[in-house]
């Protein structure tokens, strides 16, 4: 007879209360006039704040819910899973404040852009919390399909049109080899639980190896890591900018927060199986993402690649974390210094666009300096920590990812994170060049949303690039000590 499992709400709240708000915007949307739409995006951000409230509450004070009779919980809150929650919701905050006077001035400014992205996200704080591949792949089509619809939002825009329709059919295609790898686990092992393959997995058998084989590849394109990160520029670009600085951030923290929890949980103790190809993932990420960022000429493109090239960074961490006690502690620190660099570059970014994709285009920030000066030096300090240049929170970051790498014995992935870091300093201060050392016309508007979040995002890159300390240490929490509970299952 089948028995319902408990459910313990407290441990799921956060996600409930970001999924919840999403269809309470429907119901508002449903007796408020089409001409009233400035209600929405500030309503929005009140749930995340709530959300945010509540996963603070949850750091040593998690717990786990949905767990079947004779089995392991599907859902486990723990600091990990708190941490990245707390990442996440940040992020949609940030968003939600960069998006308000850009959808309004290109004409988007519409309530089911907010719906969307609260379901996206209630996606991705799913990911992280997830203890159940089956879970994991429902959190994945529960973050990419909303995605898929925001990328299409600038409708009837060819180039919007086009990035969706690319983004559906490749997202399509990884979430199918996502499943199979999933069954492919299941045929291995019998379970799909992660505590329980950690007891069943054996990568002697071609079940074993091709189970984590097209694992990692489904998760590999949603990170954006080469060779699967084809969808990417064309994408970033077409994309709305407010979505695509959304799921620059969003998109890549979930995905690695179920890579993550998948070879630490399940496979901690097979990292001969899958440590050599993330290493290969992750110089081929590097390569790729730093090279072809030098060869763009438009700015969304070229943090496109910038972006892959950041997943080659925390794969790097990852492919560490089976001999290293910090690997996972470094992916989640570089991580949430990512969030502030990247989405705050997007903020300058969506202040400089305007209609038609005008101002988009690198030679635009020619004198910005002159036209902006704060404007500028933000942009400055966000290229500096995005090229991992001291004292930002990106150098920091890419200093405990080197560290894990060395601590691992991966030296030469570690030589090749830095050489591809020098590489990626000329792309980003090229652009830090042509706003100060130039003449030009740049034009920018900054309403004061956008001012407030490009100010806090400035302040916190440089207080974590210069008071690294507090920050790493809660990610040591996160990492070590919720990794070995799950791991003991």
């Amino acid at each position: 007879m089948f028995e319902a499992p408990a459910i313990d709400w407290y441990v799921i709240l956060p996600f409930v209360i970001v999924a919840g708000w999403g269809v309470l915007l429907m119901f508002v949307d449903l007796f408020v006039s089409d001409e009233q739409h400035t209600w929405a995006p500030w309503l929005a951000i009140i749930g995340l704040f709530a959300a945010l409230v509540v996963s603070v509450t949850q750091w040593n004070n998690g717990g786990e819910t949905f767990t079947a009779v004779g089995s392991t919980p599907m859902v486990v809150v723990d600091n990990y899973a708190v941490f990245l929650n707390v990442t996440l919701i940040l992020a949609g905050i940030f968003s939600l404040l960069i998006s308000i006077n850009f959808l309004e001035g290109q004409a988007l400014d519409k309530p089911e852009y907010y719906m969307l992205l609260l379901f996206s996200l209630s996606g991705m704080m799913l990911m992280g919390m997830a203890n159940d591949l089956i879970l994991i792949f429902v959190a994945l089509e529960l973050l990419s399909i909303p995605l898929y619809i925001l990328s299409g939002f600038a409708w009837p825009k060819l180039k919007s049109e086009e990035s969706a329709m690319k983004y559906f059919l490749l997202g399509a295609f990884s979430s199918g080899v996502f499943v199979f790898g999933i069954a492919l686990t299941y045929g291995a092992t019998g379970t799909t639980s992660l505590p329980q393959i950690f007891q069943q997995i054996n990568v002697s058998t071609a079940l074993g190896i091709g189970a984590i084989a097209f694992l990692l590849v489904g998760l590999a394109f949603k990170v954006a890591a080469a060779p699967f990160h084809m969808w990417t520029p064309d994408v970033y670009e077409g994309a709305p900018t407010t979505a695509t600085a959304f799921m620059s951030v969003g998109a890549k923290v979930a995905g690695f927060a179920a890579l993550l929890r998948i070879v630490m949980v399940a496979f901690p103790h097979v990292g001969d199986a899958w440590v050599g190809a993330v290493a290969i993932l992750a110089t081929l990420t590097l390569i790729v993402g730093n090279v072809a960022a030098i060869a763009q000429s438009n700015i969304k493109r070229m943090l496109a690649y910038s972006s892959i090239a950041h997943a080659g960074y925390i794969l790097i961490a990852v492919a560490a974390s089976a001999n290293s006690p910090d690997g996972v502690s470094a992916a989640l620190f570089y991580m949430f210094a990512y969030l502030f660099s990247n989405l705050g570059a997007f903020a300058i970014v969506i202040a400089m666009e305007k209609n038609d994709d005008q101002g988009t285009a690198l030679d635009d920030y020619k004198g910005l300096w002159k036209r902006s000066p704060a404007m500028a030096l933000a942009m400055a300090v966000f290229m500096l920590s995005l090229a991992g240049i001291p004292p930002t929170a990106g150098f920091v970051g890419k200093l405990y990812v080197f560290r894990a790498a060395v601590e691992a014995n991966l030296i030469w992935l570690a030589v090749v994170g830095v050489i591809t870091a020098v590489i990626s300093a000329f792309y980003y201060l090229r652009v830090v060049y042509l706003m100060f050392m130039y003449e030009g016309e740049a034009q920018i508007e900054a309403k004061p949303a956008l001012r407030t979040a490009v100010v806090i995002m400035v302040l916190a890159v440089l207080l974590i690039g210069v008071l690294p300390g507090t920050w790493f240490t809660l990610a040591q929490e996160a990492g070590l000590r919720g990794m070995q509970l799950l791991a003991g299952g």
